[in-house]
């Protein structure tokens, strides 16, 4: 009963730190640029920002293309874990199946994706599925990699305590190997789920339809740099929501331990 409320006032504390630390960036770039220190032509400025998101932040525009990177992302970051997942568990079935595929995965993994994305544009259109499957790329061997760690990490003397025991195999794989494989694969989820953001917005970049990314290419062309810095603030807004979102519904996946 004590710790909560200490917990709280560190929270509240760790909170202005961060506070005063953004507002002391944001007003040294203010001052940068209001003295000539800094080129807004070129670094934009913080009031710029705030006013191209307060302008644009009421326009169908800017959350269609929100929901449009969005959409992308969640497409490609879906279809990408549960392949990978699935590739995942039969390469722990069948190892010499890994080693048999595992030169060409490897040689697929290391290939720049970014440098395919012409390619995708090419088979699969302007649209959203170019954008997918370039995500996909990016988030299919991650979260390969991080489910097969994740379960050959598991402890094998509990798995064959349960096959003693006369466990099936089904409720061995999901009371035991899965929930400790656990932490590995939601770190594995986590990045992938990073990357198909980077990935989707990449493509999206090079030539899109609609997106965050293709208002991006034009922001820059017209060098409305305001309008850059203010989408890549909402970027990064969304990585770090992702993050904190993937984080929590791993706690609550293991709210046993």
């Amino acid at each position: 009963m004590k710790v909560e409320p200490s917990r709280r006032a560190d929270r509240w504390r760790f909170g202005a730190l961060h506070a005063v630390f953004i507002a002391a960036m944001l007003g040294l770039g203010e001052l940068a640029v209001t003295l000539k220190w800094l080129d807004p032509t070129f670094f934009g400025q913080p009031s710029g920002v705030a006013r191209f998101l307060w302008e644009n932040a009421g326009k169908a525009k800017l959350w269609t293309d929100l929901g449009w990177t969005m959409a992308g992302v969640m497409s490609s970051f879906v279809l990408g874990s549960v392949a990978a997942f699935a590739v995942g568990l039969m390469f722990v079935r069948w190892p010499a199946l890994e080693r048999f595929a595992d030169p060409y995965f490897n040689a697929f993994n290391v290939m720049p994706r970014i440098a395919l994305a012409p390619l995708f544009i090419l088979w699969f259109g302007l649209g959203l599925g170019s954008k997918i499957a370039l995500g996909f790329t990016l988030t299919f061997f991650i979260v390969l990699s991080a489910t097969v760690a994740g379960i050959r990490g598991v402890s094998q003397d509990h798995v064959t305590l349960c096959r003693t025991l006369g466990a099936r195999a089904s409720t061995t794989f999901f009371q035991v190997t899965l929930p400790g494989a656990v932490p590995v694969i939601f770190s594995g989820l986590r990045l992938g789920l990073i990357y198909a953001l980077l990935g989707v917005v990449g493509a999206e970049i090079i030539a899109s339809e609609k997106g965050l990314g293709q208002t991006l290419a034009y922001l820059g062309s017209t060098f409305d740099i305001n309008g850059v810095m203010a989408l890549l603030l909402v970027l990064a807004l969304l990585g770090v929501a992702i993050v904190r979102f993937m984080t929590w519904l791993e706690k609550r996946l293991l709210h046993w331990q």
